[in-house]
């Protein structure tokens, strides 16, 4: 049995890359007593099957900041966690074809300027030139970030939980939370499935997918919706350069990246919100079908393999920071709608900040409270990989 403490300063109920980020981050903030609670093994859920995207091109201030803020860490990683994270600089290429995708990444455009990360917009003739393997004839154009890229998610994750680790952070698997004990609008502690309990001040829900059964422990109503999303591998293709941009076909959500010596290729996203990870080969069709418009020569590919994981999505596609008034010490830290990996230091580094000095001031997280959705006040993320 695991050794589990009976009381806590912090327990952050989640082992994916945002709980092992806020852990590490309020052990660096100096927290004494921070447990972290993952009912399986780390990194088993969403973590472990996401694409590790890193990108700068959203279409909102606060993402934008997200992602500057998470990019500071993502430079640095291997010296601050002695991890190589796996960071390829190979750039996001943005590729529209329909008036209102176009019209979005020109706007884009001008609020990245503004912040000082402004992409390359390229035509269709500019990246036939740079990428002569896509088919750009369809298209208005293109967006550009060639500091973008992608890392390993699982690097990531163990470069967080071991520094969390050294600073006294237990890191405890296979222990399940199953309730929460509260009392006048304040949290106490949380019930295990063993029948154990730890009594705490603080409970932050960084349950991914599961993130709005963690809340309704405590009867609160949390917007958050699993959706499955497939991804598939080819073997050694030498057909196209060793370093491509992470490309994106905005009207079909279809994208492709190197892994490895091969091809990382998406696959459908379902319409459903189910927790159902189970590999379905026959949407390699739907894969192949998009692969073959946008880039003909993976008719010589060959997929060999494929996985499927959650995206923890929430209604405007934003994150879930901050606490319910009629509950203290409850922090959501949920809902990244597939951008969780690439803005997990932010989130950690914010949410260390919420519980140690009250506020949040690396970024403003006050348009992500829990409160919006029921005040009406969404901040619609379009440039996501989510199929509305």
């Amino acid at each position: 049995m695991v050794d589990v403490p009976s009381k806590a300063d912090v327990v952050i109920v989640g082992g994916g890359i945002i709980g092992v980020s806020v852990a590490y981050f309020l052990g660096r903030k100096g927290v004494q007593e921070v447990v972290l609670l993952e009912r399986g093994m780390l990194g088993q859920g969403s973590t472990g099957k996401c694409a590790g995207g890193i990108r700068t091109q959203f279409s909102t201030p606060i993402n934008v900041q997200f992602s500057l803020v998470s990019l500071q860490v993502f430079e640095r990683f291997e010296e601050l966690f002695g991890v190589d994270p796996e960071f390829h600089r190979v750039g996001y290429l943005f590729l529209a074809s329909e008036e209102s995708h176009w019209s979005q990444l020109l706007e884009n455009e001008r609020l990245l300027r503004s912040m000082g990360v402004g992409p390359e917009i390229l035509s269709p003739e500019e990246m036939s030139r740079r990428w002569p393997f896509l088919v750009t004839e369809d298209l208005l154009g293109g967006s550009y970030s060639p500091r973008d890229g992608y890392a390993g998610p699982y690097e990531v994750l163990q470069g967080f939980a071991r520094a969390a680790r050294k600073l006294g952070v237990k890191v405890l698997e296979g222990v399940e939370v199953t309730g929460l004990r509260t009392s006048q609008g304040r949290v106490q502690g949380v019930e295990l499935g063993d029948g154990r309990s730890i009594s705490c001040r603080w409970v932050v829900n960084a349950a991914g997918p599961q993130a709005s059964q963690v809340a309704a422990m405590a009867g609160l109503e949390l917007p958050v919706k699993p959706y499955r999303r497939q991804l598939f591998f080819t073997d050694t293709f030498h057909h196209l350069p060793d370093e491509i941009p992470l490309t994106i076909d905005l009207a079909s959500g279809w994208y492709m990246r190197r892994e490895g010596k091969g091809l990382l290729l998406s696959g459908p996203q379902d319409s459903e919100s189910s927790f159902n990870e189970n590999v379905d080969f026959d949407s390699a069709e739907w894969t192949a079908e998009r692969s073959l418009k946008r880039c003909p020569i993976l008719e010589k590919a060959r997929i060999v393999r494929g996985w499927a994981g959650l995206y923890e999505v929430s209604p405007d596609h934003h994150a879930i920071i901050g606490e319910f008034p009629e509950l203290r010490g409850f922090l959501c830290v949920n809902g990244f709608s597939g951008h969780g990996f690439q803005h997990s230091p932010a989130a950690g580094i914010v949410a260390a900040e919420l519980i140690v000095d009250g506020k949040a001031t690396t970024i403003d997280v006050t348009p992500l409270a829990p409160t919006r959705f029921r005040e009406g006040r969404l901040i619609h993320e379009p440039l996501t990989a989510i199929r509305d």
